[in-house]
């Protein structure tokens, strides 16, 4: 189901809680969501549809995948950017790693580590903070 998205600086700042079994049909609502809103969004945070769960969608270029309880175990490269948000107006300067290293499980609810690097390092960062509280 496409969700609203939730623009609640308040809620937005909150940690998400780790995600269980039981928060499958999150997983679909995230990724309907990011198809309805793929114009202009590459990435989501469950807590961006109103559901504080430590849940994310990213855009990989041949096709979405969610990240279940995602946690960041590596990384390196810092550089300062400039990125906006679906939850916020405008855009906001952050630091971020050109490479990382991530354990999450996938959507079969199957542990995970994967590298990553440039652009989609980044989505995943910026999403990872949302899960955090973090807000650009």
């Amino acid at each position: 189901m496409i969700r609203p998205i939730c623009r609640d600086v308040l809620f937005l700042s909150q940690k998400s809680e780790p995600a269980a079994e039981a928060d499958k049909n999150v997983i679909q609502d995230l990724l309907d969501t990011l198809k309805a809103n793929e114009a202009g969004c590459v990435g989501l945070a469950a807590n961006m549809i109103g559901v504080k769960k430590r849940i994310i969608v990213v855009s990989m270029g041949f096709g979405n995948v969610a990240m279940i309880n995602p946690l960041i175990v590596k990384r390196s490269g810092p550089f300062e950017t400039e990125e906006g948000c679906l939850s916020l107006i405008g855009t906001r300067k952050t630091t971020r790693y050109t490479d990382i290293e991530v354990e999450f499980q996938d959507s079969d609810w199957k542990k995970q580590k994967q590298k990553y690097s440039g652009w989609i390092a980044q989505i995943i960062q910026h999403e990872i903070d949302h899960c955090d509280g973090i807000i650009i």
